[in-house]
């Protein structure tokens, strides 16, 4: 987690994501980039094309200089001290601009502001973080308010049991580590996926061995969904830090199908870290 990107957008959430994220960097002796997505307008041309809006130049360089100021603002209202800060500005989609950095610069985490969604807006829109988390390439932190580190001491970990998943496995004991926190292993029982707790307790601990899991406990619990079994055991637990992975669903396998991490995200409000294991 040396190399920390902060999408932002100077909201008060995009606010907390920075600074958890200078949290992050200065204990790994890390720096931040922050990046700022001028998202343009488009409009609709004859024929139902859609074109982008061609504004004045001078108009971008004056949203482009605002961006600056806001940044300055910023860096001083939160001091890195020695963390190096550095900020860019592109312009386009937000979504895609982010991701786009993403692959030009290979950051190892994203950290991102978020206000949750609900309703009609959830559906049909969706949030930037919700889009970054499905997509991102590299592990993303998705932050209402920034946590003191030190304050992190209970991390759910919500499981599939999947025993060829080790690359998630690493990730989340190095995260469970630099946090030195306790790991607490679920299984959401559904109408249907259900199964016997013994046969669910004898798979838990294959899963814990298979990985070497340490300082974990094992959880299984009812719920008419995984997504709300997670939201309640965390409640229930008061849990500091969600862990969880994404298939990162694309295109209609998404839209009917949805996402798990990307709900509980819309939902919860401690941090949750998202690590993808779609299949490249």
């Amino acid at each position: 987690m040396k190399r920390i990107l902060v999408p932002c957008d100077f909201s008060e959430s995009a606010r907390e994501a920075y600074k958890f994220a200078l949290d992050l960097a200065a204990a790994n002796h890390g720096e931040v980039m922050v990046l700022k997505a001028i998202d343009l307008p488009v409009i609709m041309a004859s024929g139902f094309d859609i074109q982008p809006f061609m504004y004045d130049p001078m108009l971008l360089s004056e949203l482009e200089e605002d961006a600056k100021k806001n940044f300055e603002k910023l860096r001083k209202a939160y001091p890195a001290k020695s963390v190096p800060v550095s900020f860019y500005t592109n312009q386009g989609l937000v979504s895609v601009v982010i991701q786009q950095f993403i692959d030009d610069n290979a950051p190892d985490l994203v950290v991102m502001g978020t206000n949750g969604a609900s309703g009609s807006k959830e559906f049909l829109f969706g949030s930037n973080t919700e889009k970054i988390v499905r997509l991102s390439s590299v592990p993303v932190f998705a932050v209402r308010k920034a946590p003191a580190i030190p304050a992190i001491k209970n991390i759910v970990f919500p499981t599939n049991l999947h025993l060829d998943q080790h690359a998630l496995a690493e990730k989340v004991k190095e995260l469970q580590n630099f946090f030195q926190a306790s790991l607490h292993l679920l299984w959401i029982n559904t109408p249907g996926t259900f199964r016997r707790d013994e046969e669910i307790n004898g798979l838990l601990n294959d899963y814990a061995a298979q990985y070497q899991l340490k300082n974990y406990t094992l959880n299984i619990r009812n719920d008419a969904d995984e997504q709300d079994g997670i939201i309640h055991f965390t409640h229930e637990i008061k849990a500091d830090m969600i862990a969880m992975a994404t298939h990162g669903r694309r295109g209609l396998a998404h839209l009917f199908s949805g996402s798990i991490a990307e709900d509980v995200v819309n939902h919860v409000t401690c941090p949750i870290w998202t690590y993808s294991i779609r299949k490249k």
